[in-house]
């Protein structure tokens, strides 16, 4: 199975890298011009991904239409831009259903659709899988141990696919939950932010965990809603991505929240950066998503207050002042 990576940043180059660790070659795509010479040039993704020597078997092109060799192609790019890049992808190669592989963590801005939903307008005879999990793209590059999820409704697809990707040091899982593996990852994120928030205001250990543990009860109560398994969201693309999110700097998203914490507008936070934060986008639509299916979330509310410029204090005051409840129920 020839590998293609739709999108240049951390996560799609490393993709690229596990892709090709089997001496197979793998082709990635990428907008950015310096990023495709970096790569052919010195194997390494210097824009986004200094310091890891990346495999000479990995081509690097700004030429959709070269991806057409592929027999699978991955979807690294942020989940706002998925449907336009797709879009692209789909008219470079016409006449083509190859498998698509879904990598972005997110929900659109004005459809409120998961990123599956978004591809199956685009692509509704292509075979879809999701991949997802607790995954920083450094260590994946590295080749450090990581698990994932692979998620297809198409068993035959799931398992080709992780018996490709399979490496002593990265571990596929597969499921045919779409749904919930796609949840996990776009609610995690923004709980991420709410996480860093609590480290950068100072409120110390306890309350970063009550957090996690109260922001996983929304993922759940939203995820059994929307039609996902309990299971999946206590598995990789769930409760192990959200630890992973809510307990590391290295997380975008953590630290943005971090800043927030510490008193700096969002919108300052993300002028001044070259890589995205799912959770920012994410946020206010999945609130959205949240109240059509009757769901509270706390939690995700406050986080989109944040963004929007209410002080943290006030933010915080609010969440610690709502009515003594049933922890379950």
């Amino acid at each position: 199975m020839r590998i293609g990576v739709i999108g240049g940043g951390a996560w799609g180059t490393a993709l690229a890298q596990v892709a090709a660790r089997d001496g197979s070659p793998a082709r990635l795509w990428a907008r950015e011009s310096a990023v495709v010479d970096a790569i052919n040039q010195t194997h390494e993704n210097t824009p986004f991904l200094p310091g890891v020597l990346l495999s000479p078997l990995i081509a690097a092109t700004g030429d959709l239409a070269a991806m057409a060799e592929c027999d699978a192609l991955m979807l690294v790019v942020p989940a706002q831009h998925l449907r336009a890049v797709l879009d692209a992808v789909l008219a470079a190669m016409p006449g083509r259903d190859v498998p698509l592989v879904l990598c972005a963590k997110g929900i659109e801005a004005g459809t409120g659709k998961l990123i599956a939903e978004v591809a199956r307008d685009l692509a509704p005879a292509a075979p879809l899988a999701v991949l997802s999990g607790p995954t920083f793209a450094r260590e994946v590059a590295l080749g450090h141990p990581t698990a994932v999820t692979i998620a297809s409704a198409d068993a035959v697809l799931a398992k080709r696919l992780a018996q490709r990707l399979a490496m002593p040091m990265f571990r596929p899982y597969v499921s045919d939950d779409v749904v919930g593996a796609e949840i996990g990852g776009a609610v995690k994120n923004v709980l991420a932010i709410a996480c860093g928030v609590v480290d950068g205001a100072g409120l110390g250990q306890n309350a970063r965990a009550a957090l996690i543990a109260r922001g996983f009860a929304e993922l759940t109560r939203f995820g059994l809603a929307r039609g996902a398994r309990a299971e999946t969201l206590t598995g990789l693309s769930g409760l192990g991505d959200l630890v992973l999110t809510c307990s590391s700097i290295a997380s975008r998203n953590y630290s943005l929240g971090v800043a927030l914490g510490q008193g700096r507008a969002a919108t300052d936070i993300l002028a001044e950066r070259t890589s995205v934060a799912e959770g920012a986008s994410t946020a206010p639509v999945l609130a959205q998503a949240a109240r059509g299916v009757g769901v509270a979330m706390p939690v995700v509310d406050a986080v989109c207050a944040l963004l929007a410029g209410e002080p943290v204090r006030d933010v915080i005051e609010g969440l610690l002042a709502r009515p003594v409840a049933a922890e379950f129920g």
